[in-house]
């Protein structure tokens, strides 16, 4: 199914959909090691060529209903700050949730208030029941943007990844539509 990538807003924030013009941000944000390390697709040292590439191909992936990507920028200035994607699998009930901060932008709550508005489109637009992230064990500060967005830990996924000549263990988040009213509530729904 065919998703066109809507520009969604936040108090300091304005996600909006990848363009060309993003490359040399992009480049300099993930060249930084820290960044590819907490990120299990971004090969590091980062070759700029995938840069363009990587831009070119979310138009196809939303086109495809495979992966909708939006850019984190800064409200007042359109600053990229980094990006967050939600892959939905084939039967459309749940999606992979994966996000990333350039390091100056690291601590400031960006990815805090990115996430809620991409859970509200998954929910309410995109008619998800399941979304879910995994972390590397390391990435403590994604694990707690995780849980200050209700995200459950749900347990370690033993040398579930290839990163580089290393496997490694991957811990499982993830949120349910119904999750959100326990939540709020603290009861199930």
């Amino acid at each position: 199914m065919s998703q066109v990538i809507p520009t969604l807003t936040t108090h300091r924030l304005r996600l909006r959909p990848f363009a060309e013009p993003d490359e040399p941000g992009l480049i300099d944000l993930l060249r930084s090691p820290q960044v590819a390390d907490g990120m299990l697709s971004i090969p590091s040292p980062y070759p700029p060529e995938l840069a363009r590439s990587w831009i070119l191909s979310r138009a196809a992936a939303a086109e495809q209903g495979q992966a909708l990507s939006w850019a984190i920028t800064l409200a007042e200035t359109s600053q990229l700050l980094g990006g967050v994607t939600l892959s939905p699998d084939p039967g459309r009930t749940r999606a992979e949730l994966g996000y990333w901060l350039g390091v100056p932008f690291w601590g400031r709550g960006y990815a805090s208030e990115a996430l809620p508005v991409i859970l509200e489109f998954g929910y309410d637009h995109l008619g998800l029941h399941r979304i879910q992230a995994t972390v590397f064990p390391r990435n403590r500060a994604s694990a707690r943007v995780l849980e200050k967005s209700a995200f459950r830990r749900e347990g370690v996924l033993r040398g579930f990844a290839r990163k580089g000549d290393t496997f490694e263990d991957l811990i499982m988040y993830a949120r349910l539509r119904t999750d959100e009213t326990e939540h709020h509530t603290g009861r199930p729904h």
